[in-house]
């Protein structure tokens, strides 16, 4: 009987990650037969099923999930080890997988990506954009950028960059509106609303004051409008929709132009700077290294200012 090969551990983890025999044969290249029949072969040679299938969807057996586990393990060391091999080279090269949320990932970290892979031609990176940040215990990724310092000694995680979050609106909607003094005063206006995490929805802390003066103000806003795309309710902050809570990052040009202006601006925030985390064993990885190094110098020469 045969081995399992790398190729056949490759095969496999880019079906869990796609979801379905289509998809998996959109990424791969090849047909979906030709994918269902690499499959069978797997589970024949094995013995046993690694897939549910249905007409609509797949799942993985158990024994699937405990395959693709020790998959995905099983090729990041073999990442590592050729990355370790070849230090000597200086030369990053392999897969990247990396994850970012959909409207910072869209508009800061793909471009930094394009700069990256222009820089280091022998780095293949693979970019997935999600509503929310996936579990630090996710090992489909090997970077993935966030807000926030995660509190688990499990992964690594380096400051790329200062943000803050920043409450504004659009000089037209404070015209017909008014202009909030207060935090109580935010519950008599239309606040834009976003899901994203496991933020608390819905509630927006500020505080204000120094040292032992330090205050921190709970407001429980509320709406017309919500989403779980940030970049959609900026927009809907410019239109004159109500009041935003949104990072520097995604509004700091709108404030520089005027089509949006600080509200509270004595008030802050809680803090959010963004952060790349990455897996213990990935410190050594000459590609992971590389490329946050590149992202921090990227995002300190880009930090917004307004």
């Amino acid at each position: 009987m045969s081995s399992t090969s790398p190729s056949e551990l490759a095969f496999f983890a880019t079906l869990a990650s796609c979801g379905s025999l289509t998809a998996a044969a959109r990424d791969l290249g090849i047909t979906k037969p030709a994918v269902s029949k690499r499959l069978a072969q797997m589970e024949a040679r094995l013995g046993l099923p690694l897939v549910n299938r249905t007409t609509r969807r797949m799942s993985l057996t158990p024994e699937g999930e405990v395959y693709l586990q020790h998959a995905r393990r099983i090729l990041a060391d073999i990442a590592d080890l050729d990355q370790l091999l070849g230090a000597s080279r200086g030369r990053p090269a392999g897969l990247l997988r990396v994850n970012a949320t959909l409207g910072f990932g869209r508009s800061h970290v793909a471009p930094v990506i394009s700069r990256f892979v222009r820089e280091h031609p022998e780095v293949e990176v693979q970019l997935q954009l999600s509503a929310n940040p996936p579990a630090l215990t996710d090992d489909r990724f090997d970077v993935c950028v966030r807000f926030g310092e995660p509190p688990d000694a499990r992964v690594l995680a380096r400051k790329l960059a200062p943000n803050r979050r920043i409450l504004c609106a659009a000089p037209a909607y404070l015209a017909a509106h008014g202009t909030p003094r207060t935090p109580a005063e935010l519950a008599r206006h239309n606040c834009i609303g976003i899901r994203q995490g496991d933020e608390a929805y819905g509630l927006w802390r500020l505080t204000c004051g120094r040292g032992d003066a330090q205050h921190t103000e709970p407001v429980r806003i509320r709406g017309t409008l919500t989403t779980n795309d940030g970049e959609i309710a900026v927009n809907w902050a410019l239109d004159g929709h109500g009041i935003l809570m949104r990072a520097e990052w995604d509004v700091a040009r709108y404030l520089r132009s005027g089509r949006l202006v600080p509200v509270l601006p004595q008030y802050r925030t809680p803090e959010a700077d963004v952060y790349a985390v990455f897996p213990q064993r990935h410190q050594l990885s000459a590609r992971v290294r590389a490329f946050v190094d590149f992202l921090a110098s990227a995002f300190a020469a880009g930090t917004p200012a307004y």
